[in-house]
This record gives structure tokens, C-alpha cells and sequence, in this order.
């Protein structure tokens, strides 16, 4: 089995991602922009909304639409997209499967965690609100909107990192998309890749076969011992 043990300093701090770590949200987030892609004449398929918008903020998602599209389809695009994504997050939201025993293993072995997500903190309130995870991780929840920059640069995690009290090499992050990956990376922070949801391709093709540091693993209850 594939760890963290031969790192030289045990783990300090785990670091969740929120979408698609936390809460199952991204194959609602995959599937919403490839209907509003085509809606308003961008076709995308899965592997290309994985590759340009899951883990990046809203600020980065828009440019690339108005770039494409221009302002006003962005704006509408926006706006479909925050309606019937709401919609489905209210009707079918989950919490990722086995994240609760994850988190019940952290606890029992005296491991500290955090989130630091793209999402703004409204979002995640929702959606772990919606999940039953909020107060379990209220006031150790850091979003990109409090940094200058979001993924795939570090700020966000180092932010996280600093609030928290540790120094990044102690810090684990878990997540599941390559510009979360990549963010973790140039944090210098240890890095687990979450396969099971949509963008698991996408991490096994461009995050595994060049960096055998980062640990790739599909069953969220195994993370405990991932660490140990």
C-alpha cells in the first residue's frame, strides 16, 4: 500500500478540499456546465470542464467563458448555471461517500483538519449545511475569496496552513481536482488525489504519471491509514 510514511516529519494538518471531497457536488457541477455549454454554444465534453473549471474560483471560470463567449453570454451563462445548480444541489446533494468515517478516523487518532476551498464561504455553508457537515467544520473553513489568488496557485492552502498554526511541510492536502493538486504542490505540501468522483481520469492521467509523489486512492475511508 501507497502512504505518506516515508515523509520526514509525520502529518500535522489535513487540508479538505471542499467540492467533490467533502460533499459529492462535482458531477452535479460537471453535468450543469456541459448542459449550459451547449446551451449557449460551447460545446464541452466531461474531460474538458474537468480540465478548465472544477477546483479553479468563479472569477477564473467566467474569464475563460468571456474569452470564448464574450461578457454577456458569461453573465448569462452565470446565471443558468448558479439556478439550476442550486436546484440540484437541493434535490440530490451528498456528502462523498465514507467522509464521515474518514473524519471520525482523524479524530481518533488526534489529527487536526481544515477546509480551503475555491468556493465562496456562502456556497459551503449550503452545501455542507445540506451534507450535515457544517458544524463539524465551522471556524476551520478558509475559502479563495480571502486570498489575492485561487487555485491552481497556493494561496489559498498556505492561508489555510497559517490560521491553522502549521507549516505547510506538515500539512496534507486532500483533493480532487488537477489545479487543487497543483495548488498543494507549489504550497509544498504532501498531496492524497481523490479518484472516485468525475475528474479521477483527470488526476490518474496528469497528476500520477508525472508525480509519483502524490498519492492516489479511492475509497475516502481508507484515508486515516493513509496517514498513519
Amino acid at each position: 500500500m501507497t502512504t505518506l510514511s516515508s515523509a520526514p516529519e509525520p502529518v500535522g494538518l489535513v487540508i479538505f478540499d471542499c467540492d467533490g471531497v467533502l460533499v459529492d457536488i462535482e458531477r452535479i457541477a460537471v453535468r450543469v456546465q456541459v448542459e449550459t455549454g451547449a446551451e449557449l454554444g460551447w460545446p464541452l465534453d466531461v474531460a474538458e470542464v474537468v480540465e478548465r473549471f472544477i477546483g479553479r474560483p468563479p472569477a477564473a471560470i467566467r474569464q475563460q467563458i468571456e474569452e470564448r463567449l464574450g461578457t454577456e453570454a458569461a453573465a448569462e451563462w452565470e446565471r443558468r448555471f448558479e439556478r439550476r445548480h442550486r436546484e440540484l444541489v437541493d434535490a440530490e446533494l451528498t456528502a462523498v461517500d465514507g467522509i464521515v468515517d474518514a473524519l471520525d478516523g482523524l479524530d481518533a487518532r488526534g489529527l487536526p483538519y481544515c477546509v480551503a476551498s475555491s468556493g465562496s464561504h456562502d456556497k459551503m455553508r449550503h452545501t455542507l449545511g445540506r451534507t450535515g457537515l457544517y458544524e463539524r467544520l465551522a471556524g476551520r473553513i478558509f475559502s479563495a475569496s480571502e486570498v489575492a489568488r485561487g487555485k491552481p496557485f497556493p494561496d489559498v492552502f498556505l492561508h489555510a496552513a497559517a490560521r491553522m498554526g502549521y507549516r505547510p511541510e506538515v500539512c496534507v492536502v486532500v483533493e480532487d481536482s488537477p489545479a487543487g493538486l497543483r495548488a498543494a504542490r507549489a504550497a509544498g505540501m504532501r498531496r492524497l488525489g481523490y479518484t472516485a468522483g468525475p475528474t479521477g481520469p483527470a488526476l490518474a492521467e496528469r497528476e500520477f504519471a508525472d508525480q509519483a509523489d502524490t498519492v492516489l486512492f479511492s475509497d475516502m475511508r481508507r484515508l486515516p491509514e493513509l496517514l498513519d
